[in-house]
């Protein structure tokens, strides 16, 4: 293990990523602050990372091109050292129903949840393998655990997501690296803020917590899981969803 482990968060400009970079700050990490086009979010979130006493980047990075990812790795190796802590929160969804939905939204939903989380595991996992020591933690949902109506692009990205969590938990797993995954239930988000009244009410009352989840909820687990103490926690899925899924 390098002495100085740095964490990257994609996805990070507002909402889970944001909490999850502040939260890996608050323990100790420089942290790069991984967006796709919400800059002023994500120097936000930069801001409020130095002001718990840690290096912070915001930088471009759009999971579905590869070669962005590889500018952003590139740019984050340079400025604050190799990326030990990858945190795939980058994730996109539409609602609609299977029989009319769009081949290009099924398309950018799979590239985006799935495709990218594995370019940007495939970019860190070299050094992480020469450092052997790493931690994966894939930001996936309890759609991935109970399907919803209307989201199947969106469960199936997800799902596939759980499924590449436990695949490379058994093939890195002997270098020091853990491969873990959280899946979040209803949380207050941006995309939260939009639903409807009646829907919110129809999922709290689907949720036995009584309420939606925080963000800050979502990223603790989070930070639990890129943690030091968690080397015997590899494969693990671990719901974040108030009791929705159970």
């Amino acid at each position: 293990m390098s002495e100085t482990i740095v964490a990257l968060v994609t996805g990070a400009s507002r909402g889970i990523g944001q909490a999850a970079s502040l939260a890996l700050a608050r323990a100790g990490l420089p942290v790069a602050i991984g967006y796709r086009s919400d800059r002023e979010g994500a120097d936000v979130a930069a801001a409020k990372a130095r002001a718990e006493g840690v290096q912070a980047l915001a930088v471009l990075l759009d999971v579905k091109e590869e070669a962005l990812i590889n500018e952003a790795f590139t740019r984050i190796e340079s400025e604050l050292g190799s990326v030990q802590v990858l945190v795939n929160n980058a994730g996109f969804t539409k609602d609609g129903l299977a029989v009319k939905y769009p081949t290009a939204t099924w398309d950018s939903t799979i590239d985006t949840n799935l495709k990218g989380a594995f370019l940007c595991t495939r970019r860190a996992l070299p050094r992480m393998m020469r450092a052997r020591w790493g931690r994966i933690v894939n930001v996936a949902s309890v759609a991935a655990l109970r399907g919803n109506a209307g989201q199947a692009a969106y469960a199936a990205s997800k799902a596939g997501l759980v499924g590449m969590t436990r695949a490379l938990a058994r093939e890195v797993g002997g270098r020091g690296i853990t491969v873990n995954a959280g899946c979040p239930g209803f949380v207050d988000t941006r995309i939260a803020e939009a639903t409807r009244q009646e829907l919110r009410a129809r999922y709290i009352e689907m949720t036995p917590a009584g309420r939606f989840g925080t963000p800050e909820e979502v990223a603790a687990v989070i930070a639990f899981l890129a943690g030091p103490e968690t080397s015997y926690v590899n494969g693990a899925v671990i719901a974040v969803d108030g009791g929705l899924s159970a």
